[in-house]
């Protein structure tokens, strides 16, 4: 159970993130309802989760597949799950069955992972899932996400070869530190603009995930249509001591 002044700091710390995203929509000439906020609950008591939902807030992220499995089934069916990052295509059926309520998988980076989550919406015969595809354009090697060179690729697969999959879009991790920012998210954008072209597609049809505690503003300004916002919401991370 996370401390009752914690979870009053995290609704009144969302608060004040939604009036930063407004703002940062606003210089660049767009509507706060334009970018989606997502609260990254990693490592996040449920009591704290359901504070912030309480709060208003209906949008959710986990990284780790075993924790939203476990935390799902514990909140309201209106919550609109994002699972975000690396996808192992081994966990994808355990996922998908557990979440009835995922909204979007914000973490494809290569056809198998993608193959694996088609077959499996159809199989639980759910309505088709949107999915971002995860481009490394920090260069990192110990990152996951697709290089940019092969973006175009990997969408075109998911559009023409995964019937049960709705491609909604481009998402990045930049590095820890944000030394990265804002040349990853320059990238992630000409990545966009590589894709849509190749599929001609409308460029507003196509999401861009990227920005975090950070540097989501900066992100905004620079067209980011989703935020992933962990700490500043919740609080610092708390991961088990090792033994």
């Amino acid at each position: 159970m996370a401390a009752p002044a914690a979870e009053a700091a995290a609704a009144t710390a969302l608060r004040a993130v939604l009036r930063r995203v407004w703002l940062a929509a606003e210089r660049s000439g767009r509507r706060a309802e334009d970018v989606r906020v997502v609260a990254v609950s990693k490592t996040k008591p449920v009591s704290l989760i359901r504070q912030v939902y309480d709060a208003g807030h209906r949008c959710f992220g986990e990284n780790y597949v075993q924790e939203i499995i476990e935390k799902a089934p514990q909140l309201p069916e209106d919550i609109e799950w994002h699972f975000v990052g690396h996808l192992q295509s081994k966990k994808v059926k355990s996922l998908l069955a557990a979440v009835p309520n995922l909204a979007m998988v914000q973490g494809v980076d290569n056809e198998k992972v993608a193959n694996h989550l088609d077959r499996a919406v159809s199989t639980i015969g759910r309505k088709p899932l949107n999915v971002l595809v995860q481009v490394n354009t920090s260069g990192e090697t110990s990152k996951s996400g697709i290089d940019p060179s092969r973006c175009v690729e990997l969408v075109k697969h998911i559009k023409l070869c995964c019937p049960n999959l709705e491609f909604s879009g481009l998402m990045t991790i930049g590095m820890p530190d944000y030394t990265s920012t804002p040349e990853n998210f320059k990238t992630l954008s000409n990545c966009r603009v590589e894709v849509c072209k190749t599929l001609g597609m409308a460029e507003n049809q196509c999401e861009l995930s990227m920005g975090m505690s950070g540097d989501f503003e900066q992100a905004i300004e620079m067209g980011s249509t989703n935020v992933r916002i962990g700490s500043t919401i919740f609080g610092p991370r708390e991961y088990p001591k090792k033994k």
